[in-house]
């Protein structure tokens, strides 16, 4: 019996205009959709007047779905992979069930389509022969600079995912680590009614975010200027050795110290250490 193929299926981020007419095809003419949440599927299925069957598959899930989709695909079953939105994988569930599909020698066939990380990157005006997709920083602040820290050196272009309840966290913590100076695009909301691109260093887009509340709204991707010889030093430095002249010295002298090391604004390095003084 011949088996049946996985298709990893690209759904719209917002317009969903952006669906493309062979995703539509597939989702059609396969006999299963795997999908994230269908309920939120269901919306963009009825758009396109699709009746195909749905069964989710989600990170609560993955382990005891897998194996039985594989036993689908094995008996000759074809199965549509999608996410609530954009490519899955891409900080959403896949990874186990492509990964068995694999082992099992079943066939798998990737859709391309919209991907708010690509979309972001692609208008972003930064350097895009290297780039790494980090993905959703951690929930908490000591994790997060950890995180952003282990990052500083690299030299490549930074995509990262961020939610908007953690977005004016995030950009505060990525200040105190990377220093005000690199360019940053914010995307908002890619391709929906409020879309938003703004691109600004970093220290300016932080304030810009604080300072208004509609920019904090959403989804968003930031795609993060990469270290170069020159700001490395520097974005590694500002934080540290802010954080060790703190334990002893006043607040002022301990911030103007650290931005002669660090080679930083001195009113840039002061608000880095009245942000950490308020935690």
């Amino acid at each position: 019996m011949k088996q049946g193929t996985l298709y990893v299926v690209a759904t719209p981020i917002g317009n969903l205009a952006d669906m493309s007419p062979r995703a539509v095809s597939v989702l059609e003419q396969v006999d299963l959709i795997a999908a994230e949440d269908t309920r939120h599927s269901q919306y963009l299925l009825a758009h396109y007047a699709i009746r195909t069957p749905m069964t989710p598959y989600h990170d609560h899930n993955e382990t005891q779905q897998t194996p039985v989709l594989i036993e689908k695909l094995r008996a000759g079953a074809s199965i549509a992979l999608v996410s609530d939105a954009g490519t899955p994988l891409l900080s959403d569930p896949g990874y186990r069930l492509v990964n068995a599909a694999h082992e099992a020698g079943i066939s798998v066939s990737p859709l391309p389509g919209p991907c708010a990380a690509i979309a972001a990157l692609s208008a972003a005006g930064l350097a895009t022969d290297r780039f790494m997709f980090a993905g959703f920083a951690p929930n908490k602040t000591t994790a997060r600079r950890h995180f952003f820290e282990e990052l500083a050196q690299e030299t490549a272009t930074l995509v990262f995912y961020e939610s908007s309840h953690r977005i004016v966290d995030s950009l505060r913590d990525m200040l105190a680590v990377l220093g005000g100076q690199r360019l940053v695009l914010m995307a908002r909301e890619i391709s929906k009614t409020f879309e938003t691109l703004h691109r600004a260093e970093l220290a300016t887009l932080c304030e810009w975010v604080q300072a208004d509340a509609n920019q904090q709204k959403g989804e968003f991707v930031l795609v993060v200027q990469g270290a170069t010889r020159q700001s490395t030093g520097a974005a590694l430095d500002v934080a540290a050795v802010l954080g060790i002249l703190m334990e002893e010295l006043p607040l002022k002298q301990a911030s103007a110290l650290a931005a002669r090391i660090a080679g930083e604004k001195r009113n840039l390095v002061y608000k880095m250490a009245l942000d950490l003084a308020s935690r």
